[in-house]
């Protein structure tokens, strides 16, 4: 069992998982998972987003930017505070792959992300968009 605090993010062996007084069955589905990490980040649930990344991810950003730690990434995204409209999705196993547009700050910008699943947790991450419409 792995515990979160904030809203209190409980993880069960079983893929069981209690967010705060809610309780959910934890999709093995890579596509699924993707999808709940996607919609956690657009309704600004950081907590619920890092909980379905893996302990040991590995992030890699369009800069070369690595992060290593849930709490690290999730972290940055608060900065942004945006929505995601998915264009496409890939799925091959347990990669998933997106193309999609990310809108924050009333500027919209194509992005495409790699995701690899195992155990119903994300653990790697690989995007790349031009980093130059942040600045």
């Amino acid at each position: 069992m792995i515990e979160r605090s904030a809203k209190r993010l409980i993880f069960w062996a079983d893929g069981r998982r209690r967010i705060g007084d809610k309780m959910a069955k934890m999709s093995s589905k890579p596509e699924k998972v993707v999808k709940e990490y996607v919609s956690a980040l657009d309704s600004q649930d950081f907590d619920l987003a890092a909980g379905l990344i893996a302990e040991d991810v590995r992030i890699i950003g369009p800069a070369g930017e690595n992060f290593g730690k849930p709490k690290d990434f999730t972290n940055m995204l608060k900065r942004y505070h945006g929505k995601y409209k998915i264009l496409k999705m890939f799925v091959d196993g347990e990669d998933v792959g997106l193309m999609y547009d990310f809108t924050t700050s009333g500027k919209t910008v194509y992005m495409s992300s790699w995701y690899k699943v195992e155990s119903g947790r994300i653990n790697y991450i690989r995007t790349v968009f031009d980093p130059s419409a942040f600045e």
